[in-house]
């Protein structure tokens, strides 16, 4: 098993998540072929709903047996169930919403007003994925993870100089603090996210150039937890013209 990392640019924001969600879906039918089940884990922000919206948009999506595919996430802001700041509440409006998905396909992280605590709901998080992943394992394997990438390098809910990316027995850690609103959130463990097959990380803008630049440079990943990602069969960067300023001319990729 070979793992690429590589960089896809695309002209601006519009054709990065149109190209993004073309591939995912021409991806997703080539593991259902091979697969019963596949599992994608989702990420927010603006790029990350973008993609999703592409997703919906396209010709394609019907082709798609979408029964069998579970949707998980990265990362999650303790908030209110139905507060539209939380990713699972853009996830569903831009793309899950929209397809004949059944609810147990859809796995949520809980939401502060479920009558829990957030280390109760990290838990809880992780014995759902600890419930569909195979035996001996704590998570499903992701066919397919999407991340986007802070100006400061953060992934999913691991920020830099915290402890949340030296997290390495845990698969789902409770964040409290976040240099970023909100404070509190839920994310999956670098080895949970690493365990993927592929690893899509989603940026765009000229604020990102900085910490992709860093990341592909071999950066620490307790500086730039974006260093850090490495799925088990491929890692993809997909940036837009202005995030990729500061990549290696050798990384850059016209195509895979």
């Amino acid at each position: 098993m070979t793992n690429e990392r590589r960089v896809l640019v695309h002209p601006d924001k519009a054709s990065l998540a149109g190209s993004v969600a073309a591939r995912f879906l021409t991806k997703m039918i080539d593991i259902l072929d091979e697969k019963e089940l596949a599992h994608v884990a989702l990420t927010g922000g603006t790029m990350g709903s973008a993609v999703l919206e592409a997703i919906n948009a396209s010709a394609a999506r019907d082709t798609l047996d979408w029964s069998r595919v579970h949707f998980w996430w990265g990362d999650e802001r303790w908030l209110p169930a139905g507060d539209p700041e939380r990713n699972e509440v853009q996830a569903r409006a831009a793309l899950l919403d929209h397809l004949p998905l059944a609810p147990e396909q859809i796995h949520p992280f809980a939401a502060s007003d479920a009558g829990i605590g957030l280390d109760e709901a990290s838990a809880q998080y992780a014995a759902e994925l600890r419930a569909a992943a195979p035996e001996g394992k704590k998570a499903p394997v992701f066919d397919i993870l999407f991340l986007g990438v802070g100006p400061d390098g953060h992934i999913a809910s691991l920020f830099p100089e915290r402890s949340g990316p030296k997290v390495t027995e845990e698969c789902v850690i409770s964040v409290r603090n976040s240099p970023k609103p909100p404070p509190e959130r839920l994310s999956l463990t670098l080895p949970v996210i690493n365990s993927a097959d592929r690893i899509w990380l989603v940026l765009a803008g000229s604020d990102k150039a900085g910490a992709l630049g860093l990341a592909l440079a071999g950066a620490s990943v307790h500086e730039v937890p974006a260093a850090g990602a490495q799925g088990r069969k491929r890692t993809v960067f997909f940036v837009d013209k202005d995030a990729a300023a500061e990549v290696p001319e050798n990384l850059i990729a016209p195509s895979y």
